[in-house]
């Protein structure tokens, strides 16, 4: 069954990033449509695949990745501004094409992904 998860890691302390939002859109014609929403739990990771089953079907995607709002609640302020705000990672599927993991490594200036496994 294809699928796809995700992980974040903030590098900056060297461990799992717990609380960061997240929201998977696909393109619908020419406008981008969100599909599905998670939080990563204290491992970093969500609970769930965030796509899978029926609603799993080729196309383009992205995962936003809310990682300012992380950043400002481990700073203690929300006054405080991160580099970054919401960081995008597009992507395309396939379906039938297996389980598809797309990490993000993070810290508040730069970042990172991979197609895992």
């Amino acid at each position: 069954m294809s699928r796809l998860t995700t992980h974040v890691l903030d590098t900056t302390r060297g461990a799992p990033a717990a609380g960061v939002s997240i929201e998977l859109q696909r393109l619908e014609g020419d406008r981008w449509a969100t599909i599905a929403r998670a939080t990563t739990n204290a491992d970093g990771r969500c609970d769930a695949p965030i796509l899978e089953g029926q609603a799993f079907a080729s196309g383009s995607y992205q995962l936003l990745f809310h990682v300012g709002d992380y950043f400002r609640a481990r700073a203690g302020s929300p006054d405080a501004s991160p580099f970054l705000d919401v960081v995008p990672v597009r992507f395309s599927l396939s379906a039938g094409g297996g389980h598809y993991h797309v990490p993000l490594v993070v810290t508040p200036w730069s970042y990172s992904t991979y197609r895992g496994s």
